[in-house]
């Protein structure tokens, strides 16, 4: 068996029912090139950084577009509106891609925006752009 990367690994069929399902089921949903462990695009870091500062790293599902990036950029499109990604869905609503979550959190409504306390959220806990802390002192 001779694997081909450019097969994708599910069907257009398969991927609007992903899309979908997680859309209805899944409190927070981001759709990313890669997953929460290893983001494939600098966006997706950005978006999966912000949305597990303020909710946690088990509060986010995500779904990996890279599966058939073609398909879910149709199906995400009759969600949202948008082609590109990554995209955050909140209780089956479409609230963006990385560039409005930043947004929302320099403005200070990302915490309402994701279903979470705005009093829970330590804000001083940010993160470069490598998603290391940047308190963190160097070993030498």
């Amino acid at each position: 068996m001779t694997f081909d990367p450019t097969e994708p690994d599910l069907s257009a069929d398969e991927v609007q029912e992903v899309v979908d399902e997680a859309i209805e089921s899944e409190e927070v949903v981001l759709f990313m090139k890669g997953d929460a462990r290893m983001p494939q695009c600098g966006y997706s870091q950005k978006a999966i950084t912000l949305l597990q500062q303020y909710r946690g790293a088990d509060g986010v599902a995500t779904v990996d577009v890279l599966q058939n990036l073609e398909a879910f950029r149709e199906a995400l499109n009759e969600h949202s509106g948008w082609e590109t990604t990554p995209q955050t869905f909140v209780d089956g609503e479409f609230i963006g891609g990385s560039d409005i979550l930043e947004e929302h959190h320099e403005n200070g409504d990302l915490a309402e925006k994701v279903n979470v306390d705005p009093e829970t959220v330590d804000v001083g806990a940010e993160s470069d752009s490598a998603g290391e802390s940047s308190d963190v002192e160097a070993p030498f």
